[in-house]
């Protein structure tokens, strides 16, 4: 069983036990949150997809922790015009585990 829900303008697609890094919702470890803007939902056969949402379902899950990611680099060159830019980056990020999909 799977299930498409929508946090933050992005799409994530989970199964009950698993660990999905999304964006910072300074939130504390071990509470528990809902998500309800569930797209669509598959178990075995039967595929349930709303139109936004689908009706009556919803994921709970658990905070694990926050952090932050590696550091990304982005370094920019123009040959000969002697002109570079170097910028860093780093995500905050929420640690979720899935507990339960109901639907």
């Amino acid at each position: 069983m799977y299930a498409i829900f929508k946090n933050g303008g992005k799409q994530y697609k989970v199964q009950e036990g698993s660990i999905v890094l999304l964006d910072k919702m300074s939130l504390e470890p071990k509470s528990k949150i809902n998500f309800e803007e569930v797209l669509a939902i598959s178990s075995r056969d039967n595929l349930k997809v709303g139109t936004p949402f689908v009706s009556g379902a919803k994921i709970e899950a658990e905070v694990i922790n926050e952090g932050r990611g590696k550091k990304v680099i982005t370094f920019k060159k123009r040959r000969r015009k002697d002109s570079k830019t170097k910028r860093g980056f780093r995500r905050d990020f929420t640690r979720v585990r899935i507990l339960k999909i109901v639907g």
